[in-house]
């Protein structure tokens, strides 16, 4: 908690702040598939999401395509979904949540803003559903398989 309080002057500058949804990521490459170009998401457990926005953004100028293949793409790397050129596996569970610092809520104004700086990286109506559902729950993971998220639009890698 005193971690929570030495950071909360921080909370003030949300372009600053980047919140924490969760430690490891992991990403992995097959020979063929780093020769093609492309950026392969292995299992994901997410990040920092001011950190994940820069990444998504040099991927989106570069035109680099994005494949999301691992079993799991948790928290903020669900935010690769925004990332331009984007495929799916029908299997890989995506794992959606709000925005929070390290599991503490936050203030009502800068959920409020991490909220749409996540939204703003989902297909429409996965964005709809994420601002009236899914953003809502800090500790747990509202669970969709690829196969869902391709019936809503997204394109898939198989």
């Amino acid at each position: 908690m005193k971690l929570f309080h030495a950071v909360q002057p921080l909370l003030r500058k949300p372009l600053r702040f980047a919140i924490a949804c969760a430690i490891a990521t992991t990403t992995t490459f097959s020979t063929a598939e780093a020769q093609s170009g492309a950026f392969i998401v292995g299992n994901d457990r997410g990040g920092i999401i001011g950190n994940r926005v820069n990444e998504i953004r040099r991927l989106k100028n570069s035109g680099q395509r994005v494949e999301i293949r691992g079993n799991i793409c948790l928290s903020s790397c669900t935010m690769y979904l925004g990332a331009g050129d984007v495929c799916v596996n029908p299997d890989t569970r995506f794992g959606f949540h709000g925005p929070s610092f390290y599991g503490q809520p936050l203030e009502p104004q800068y959920f409020e803003y991490w909220s749409e700086v996540l939204a703003s990286h989902y297909p429409q109506t996965i964005r709809a559903w994420f601002m009236d559902t899914a953003r809502y729950s800090l500790r747990n993971y509202h669970t969709v398989r690829g196969a869902e998220l391709i019936r809503h639009g997204v394109r898939s890698c198989t």
